[in-house]
């Protein structure tokens, strides 16, 4: 299985300014996520960024860098970007590594990848992981439902599936639900239909990105994940705990 792995990074995080950029043990945050997708089985890692600051820092520690547009609104724009700059061919895949995930185990990025290999139908495909009871309310954890072939049919931020006479009396019950995780494998050419796509009604409704592509009739695959991600780096808070747990 061949696949390669893009890492978008943008400078101008609302939460954490610069945060590509922040020491964790004597390198910038960007050269630990790069690390963890050059130790998976990627046949090539590009990072994308729109700030020439990344993009220093990354040629300075020997990364394949793509300047790219400042107006993406997602990384999956920014990859689509990458893939038509560097005339990838549609039936490639290639791993969508954001830039703040740098605990992330390199075998997700082979799992995800070859989730996708493995399901000529699916478009794209991603991970989950089994929720925990005090996640079922939480709307900052995304649950998806599959079909029995591994399919998803729906991603909300809502509790589902909805256990009828149990969270009606509020109870806390998640077994048998999964949480999104956010890392997705795709095809190229997949990428390329994409960005012609205005947003779905239910993707504004949940502000979930990924249920544009159910909308327009693509299938995604979801596999449960090997093993469960730190989480990735959004707030000074998310850094700090990293910093402690790395010592």
């Amino acid at each position: 299985m061949h696949f390669r792995v893009v890492v978008p990074a943008r400078f101008a995080s609302t939460r954490l300014p610069g945060k590509p950029l922040l020491d964790i043990q004597g390198h910038p945050m960007i050269w630990h996520t790069w690390r963890r997708a050059m130790e998976s089985d990627a046949g090539e890692v590009v990072v994308a960024t729109d700030d020439q600051r990344i993009a220093d820092a990354a040629d300075a520690f020997g990364a394949t860098v793509c300047m790219t547009s400042p107006d993406h609104e997602s990384g999956t724009d920014r990859i689509a970007e990458v893939v038509r700059r560097l005339e990838w061919e549609d039936d490639d895949i290639v791993v969508n590594l954001q830039g703040d995930e740098p605990l992330m185990p390199p075998q997700l990025l082979n799992q995800v990848a070859g989730a996708l290999s493995t399901q000529p139908d699916a478009s794209l495909s991603t991970l989950a992981v089994p929720l925990d009871a005090d996640q079922v309310f939480d709307s900052n954890a995304v649950k998806v439902v599959t079909d029995q072939h591994g399919m998803a049919l729906y991603f909300s931020r809502a509790p589902i599936p909805w256990k009828r006479g149990v969270f009606e009396n509020s109870m806390q019950d998640s077994s048998g639900m999964l949480r999104h995780l956010g890392i997705y494998a795709y095809r190229v050419g997949f990428l390329k239909r994409y960005v012609d796509w205005k947003p779905a009604p239910i993707e504004v409704q949940e502000s979930l990105e990924q249920l544009r592509v159910l909308w327009a009739g693509e299938r995604i695959a979801v596999e449960v994940a090997e093993q469960a991600p730190p989480p990735g780096i959004d707030s000074p808070a998310d850094y700090e705990r990293l910093l402690a747990h790395l010592g």
